[in-house]
């Protein structure tokens, strides 16, 4: 982590320019956290937005497709050499280690800034409000931290120290512990609100993380809770990744052209597309060919241009950005599939593959049932995040995937074990 402290800085200039850049800046710009009023804080909430979304690099949001076996460097002319790629990529000196890392810690720093100005403020419903939505960023950073690396530091409040890392079971218990808090007392949802943290953002979270960690029952509960909510529905593919409003997002960063760096879809389009691009990732023929025509999310999911796969779901290129989908009730739908199993969750997968355009289907065994589920959650939910660590939290990455026994956690980056030799890397790495 990084060891120099950083200034609170009052961001309500975040409104019109950078807080990437603004949160940066030196002393001089910064107000102590014991003068702030509570516009200030209103508008250092902004920046918090900003920060988490910016901070981690554009990457982070596609990295378990990455490590997943979705994706492959597009310059391969074959998939022959996915495992290799993937070796490449989690290596502790490689920079998608070392800025993911640096970019969730930044972003706590801030989070623990503001829990702990708001302690010092009077009660009221806006305070608890607003403690709400940052234990919900606290509960979602460290959710991406312990997904990819394990147990970590777990820092309730800011520190200069160096610190060792706390264990797995300890990282997962403080996800709890913050969201726990973020459903009772984050703002409630209200309709077509997505891109504002709220109580049921946290409680689709609560469910994610609940089901990660094995706890299927509790899991279940909460996305069946979600669901049941009368305030979400399914939605079309084309609006939900399309920018338009739609019922189906949960929670997402609008991810304006504005405030934004993170451009995902610049990764995936090469410059001959009309929306140009880089062109440094490409989707696996695997993944090209588990989708068929009258799968509703085709269209939206891949596409092939002149010859070329591409992923289509983050549409803008270098003309612009995209909005960042945290969490949406297409998910709900598979982690309730998942958690209740064959005999009760049957209905729900194949409630959501009618609604995509496919035929119901009837496993015959518990096995085969995962199978499925796993399969839908991968057309369901390409190039959003997931694929490394479901074959993780199951124990597939190896079977499935061919990956090396380590090759389960990322490494931690070489840089923070430099600054901190209490820092211990993960096994065999």
């Amino acid at each position: 982590m990084k060891r120099t402290v950083m200034p609170f800085i009052l961001v309500a200039c975040c409104l019109l320019a950078s807080c990437s850049k603004m949160l940066d800046v030196k002393s001089h710009s910064a107000v102590a956290t014991n003068t702030l009023s509570e516009a200030d804080v209103e508008a250092f909430l902004t920046g918090i937005y900003n920060r988490i979304q910016n901070a981690p690099g554009a990457e982070s949001y596609i990295s378990f497709d990455i490590t997943g076996g979705n994706l492959i460097n597009a310059g391969a002319t074959t998939d022959g050499g996915l495992n290799t790629f993937i070796t490449n990529v989690l290596r502790p000196e490689n920079g998608l280690m070392s800025a993911a890392w640096n970019g969730y810690y930044s972003a706590l720093f801030q989070v623990n800034n503001l829990l702990e100005t708001l302690e010092g403020m009077p009660d009221t419903e806006r305070k608890s409000e607003i403690a709400g939505i940052a234990h919900f960023f606290r509960g979602y950073l460290y959710y991406n931290l312990v997904t990819r690396w394990g147990g970590v530091p777990v820092l309730r409040k800011n520190t200069t120290a160096r610190v060792t890392r706390n264990t797995e079971a300890e990282t997962w218990a403080l996800i709890e512990e913050d969201l726990a808090d973020a459903i009772e007392h984050a703002p409630a949802y209200t309709s077509g609100q997505y891109y504002q943290v709220s109580n049921m953002a946290a409680k689709a979270l609560m469910a994610r993380v609940k089901l990660a960690q094995g706890k299927k029952q509790e899991a279940g509960q909460l996305a069946e809770e979600v669901i049941n909510s009368g305030l979400f529905s399914l939605d079309a593919f084309e609006k939900i990744f399309r920018a338009t409003q739609n019922t189906e997002e949960i929670f997402s960063f609008k991810n304006l052209t504005i405030e934004s760096s993170i451009r995902v879809s610049t990764l995936f389009y090469t410059y001959a597309h009309t929306v140009k691009g880089s062109y440094v990732y490409r989707p696996t023929q695997e993944v090209m060919d588990m989708f068929t025509a009258g799968d509703k999310r085709t269209a939206m999911s891949v596409e092939t241009f002149q010859g070329l796969r591409v992923i289509n779901k983050y549409p803008s290129g270098q003309s612009g950005t995209d909005p960042l989908i945290v969490v949406r009730l297409g998910e709900m739908y598979l982690i309730s599939a998942e958690a209740r199993g064959l005999a009760d969750g049957l209905n729900r997968l194949n409630e959501l593959r009618a609604f995509r355009g496919l035929g119901a289907i009837q496993p015959a065994s518990d096995d085969d049932y995962l199978d499925a589920v796993l399969l839908e959650r991968r057309k369901e939910l390409l190039g959003e995040g997931f694929r490394w660590y479901d074959l993780v939290r199951l124990n597939r990455a190896e079977s499935d995937l061919g990956l090396a026994a380590r090759e389960k956690k990322y490494p931690l980056p070489m840089n923070e074990l430099a600054l901190n030799g209490l820092l211990e890397q993960n096994d065999e790495y």
